[in-house]
């Protein structure tokens, strides 16, 4: 499979982000699936989870590794059906502020000949800020308005929906059933590509106490498959 390490988000079985932080296993429509470990991938079982290369962060909205985040294609596939629900577990996540971004791709054939490029890219969650009035971009876990905040520590988990009626096929996992739904071009992104560095909304100060409660997450809508 090739899934994203998305720019301060979580990503969809991608395992790394732009922070210190890795995702080491899935619970995909109720079955358990342990993921890559990190640092040694000579030695790593076979799993669903395409190989990244540490707990380093990828900094830059133009890298490559924003999307597939190096290393090689995971061997083995996962499969779902719309509706169904992804959880990924966190085995570590250091920062509390920035966005949560769940992406998908459909292939256009086998896994081991996608690479994810193009604008293909859509989103099924997201999540971002939610002020109260007094927590704004502290640089701290509590008080925080982030929801990215609730993954700092060690195996948390962060659970998202397949869109309902999304048509068969592979993305970064099988999905099966009979839907017929596809986003369109409104819903859809190239990574690297949704985002610019110095768009507001990614180069954040984190320590102004002075900014607005708001944050737009970047990129596309979500696509809830409708």
């Amino acid at each position: 499979m090739h899934l994203p390490s998305v720019f301060g988000s979580v990503a969809l079985l991608a395992g790394g982000a732009a922070a210190h932080g890795a995702v080491t296993s899935y619970v995909i429509a109720g079955k358990d699936y342990p993921g890559y470990q990190g640092f040694s991938p000579g030695n790593s079982p076979n799993v669903i989870q395409r190989q990244w290369r540490d707990y380093n962060p990828v900094t830059s909205c133009s890298d490559s590794m924003l999307r597939c985040n190096g290393g090689t294609s995971a061997s083995l596939a996962a499969t779902a059906a719309p509706g169904d629900t992804i959880t990924a577990i966190w085995q570590q996540w250091t920062h509390s502020q920035g966005p949560i971004i769940v992406w998908m791709y459909k292939c256009p054939g086998a896994f081991s000949s996608c690479d994810g490029s193009g604008s293909g890219w859509f989103k099924i969650d997201e999540a971002g800020f939610h002020g109260d009035g007094t927590s704004v971009f502290l640089d701290t876990e509590r008080p925080s308005g982030w929801d990215i905040a609730k993954l700092v520590g060690g195996n948390k988990p962060w659970s998202s929906k397949i869109p309902q009626n999304l048509a068969p096929g592979n993305y970064p996992l099988t999905i099966t059933g009979s839907g017929s739904a596809q986003p369109d071009s409104s819903y859809k992104a190239a990574i690297p590509g949704y985002c610019n560095q110095n768009d507001a909304n990614i180069k954040v100060p984190i320590n102004d106490h002075s900014r607005p409660q708001t944050y737009k997450v970047p990129g596309p809508p979500v696509w809830t498959g409708a």
